[in-house]
């Protein structure tokens, strides 16, 4: 008989023993003792569905895996998979039937993520002690940590929804979730990477290192890794309240790191499309912040330790704080922003909500603003100094809008209004925007100041006074000292201009101590209505 022939039977005969092996051991009899290890060391019920054997890849594989949720959150499973494959150390398996568990991989799990408003994790209790009875969520602060150690624990095109309990808000459901994790202990620090597609849209990768699991709260487990997202959707990441308005795709680039108490992340996040209200339009300009937070795990607050915004060669500064209450978040902020380019922030006026009138634009000169940020994100309230400097409103004649006051003055504005100033205090809020304090100088006409509001539907309600120059007095002979009064009206896209009589007529009979013929036989509003380019009624 040939050596090759003979090297033939013996393979032959090795891969009939490997072929006979998985029906000459009964694998399912080792299910009792996964089930229990694995029970014991998630602390949490855990149920097999039939056990596979394939020696030549040794492992073991299982139909399905479903792990209970702590019963204080839910009676559903908190992960439920299609099936489980469990890497085992074949010698042992074969000549002493023992079960050395080398590697576990979840293949197509579905992950069910619940948090209360406090910010306590349905998988806060993993690894806890294993009970029978229903436990509570709350920590013992007695926990051991479990013995449970594997060289490869992976879960493979994953499903996570993340919600929140008793809450109406519809979960945030991450696809695609990749997470490899290598010499996993309870223990001990272990390397991991993750990567997921967005709620949305867009994808996130972290990879870095945690552990050791934390006995009394799984979520307060240390961690630092490198993030990185994609494309994340704004509007549908979860991130922000829906009805605040917030919309954008954002790519963000940074550091994550947790003692298990406080978490600290920094780095850039890059906004393009960006929209920072309900009525505003998605901005043309690409927005950067590099920003730092410091967030507290149990108290869900935190504080912005660095936000810088910038919009091309404009930069304003974004500190404060910020902290959960039930279903939304309450923010304390300021904004800071000094001699920032008009024409690198014009792009960002639709993404406010800022109407400019039809036709018109804002060209050069700076913008200064001190802003503080006030209240739940879905309801914000703006309030602050404004100041323009040395800017032009193009495609707007101020002089034609007012017509009447600038061929009493001979002033014209032309087709462009060059603003020397322009400053107010603004606040911003749900219900509407009231400028307090308006002083607006333009120097082909003289200043003008007041007060007024626009409405959510952008409708204008101004009461202004003007101080014109050209002799006015001499003119019409009803200046007063104080100026002349008007209103502005209409909308923010084509707002009116029209006198406000009723001001002007009691400040002229103030002027004149209510002397009959003061006015050279001229009623006060028929002087006025002549001002205006209006004729009184025959």
């Amino acid at each position: 008989m040939s050596k090759l022939r003979i090297v033939g039977i013996i393979v032959a005969v090795f891969l009939l023993i490997l072929l006979a092996l998985p029906f000459l051991i009964n694998v399912n009899a080792f299910r009792p003792k996964l089930e229990s290890e694995l029970t014991t060391a998630l602390g949490r019920p855990v149920k097999i569905g039939n056990l596979g054997l394939s020696i030549l890849s040794g492992s073991v594989s299982a139909d399905d895996l479903s792990i209970a949720d702590d019963p204080s959150f839910s009676q559903s499973p908190f992960i439920r998979a299609k099936s489980l494959k469990v890497g085992v150390e074949v010698m042992p398996l074969i000549f002493s039937k023992a079960l050395h568990v080398t590697a576990l991989t979840l293949d197509r799990p579905e992950i069910t993520l619940l948090h209360t408003p406090s910010g306590k994790w349905n998988f806060s209790s993993l690894g806890g002690k294993s009970e029978s009875a229903p436990r509570t969520s709350e920590p013992s602060g007695s926990a051991v940590p479990p013995n449970l150690s594997v060289q490869k624990l992976k879960v493979t095109d994953g499903r996570v929804s993340v919600a929140k309990v008793h809450s109406t808000q519809k979960p945030q459901v991450y696809d695609k979730v990749n997470v490899e994790v290598t010499d996993f202990s309870f223990t001990s620090q272990f390397p991991f990477t993750l990567t997921a597609d967005l709620p949305g849209g867009g994808n996130l990768k972290l990879d870095g290192k945690a552990g050791p699991i934390n006995p009394s709260d799984a979520a307060m487990t240390p961690l630092e890794a490198q993030v990185k997202v994609h494309q994340l959707n704004l509007a549908d990441s979860g991130f922000v309240d829906p009805s605040s308005g917030i919309a954008g795709v954002a790519d963000f680039n940074g550091t994550l790191t947790s003692d298990g108490k406080l978490a600290h992340s920094s780095g850039t996040l890059t906004a393009d499309k960006l929209k920072l209200a309900q009525k505003g339009t998605p901005a043309s300009r690409t927005v950067e912040i590099k920003y730092g937070v410091e967030h507290d795990l149990q108290s869900q607050s935190g504080k912005l330790t660095q936000g810088d915004v910038n919009i091309g060669k404009a930069v304003a500064h974004l500190v404060g704080s910020y902290h959960a209450q039930g279903d939304t978040t309450v923010v304390n902020m300021k904004l800071l922003g000094q001699g920032m380019p008009v024409d690198e922030l014009v792009a960002m006026l639709p993404a406010l909500g800022v109407v400019l009138p039809s036709g018109a634009s804002l060209k050069g000169g700076t913008l200064s603003t001190d802003l503080a940020i006030n209240g739940p994100v879905e309801k914000l309230v703006t309030t602050g100094p404004i100041r323009l400097a040395d800017t032009k409103l193009s495609g707007f004649d101020l002089g034609s809008k007012m017509s009447a006051i600038s061929a009493a003055t001979g002033g014209k504005t032309g087709a462009d209004t060059a603003i020397q100033n322009f400053s107010s205090t603004v606040q911003v809020a749900p219900n509407g925007i009231q400028a307090q304090a308006i002083s607006l100088v333009v120097p082909s006409l003289g200043e003008i100041s007041g007060n007024g509001t626009i409405s959510p539907n952008n409708a204008l309600d101004f009461r202004m006074n003007a101080k014109l120059g050209g002799g006015v007095g001499q003119l019409t002979g009803l200046a007063s000292a104080s100026g002349l009064p008007f209103l502005i009206q209409g909308t923010t896209s084509n707002p009116t201009f029209m006198p406000d009589v009723k001001g002007m007529v009691g400040a002229k009979l103030k002027g004149l101590g209510g002397l009959p013929g003061a006015t050279g036989g001229k009623s006060p509003v028929d002087a006025l209505s002549g001002l205006f380019g209006k004729k009184k009624p025959k």
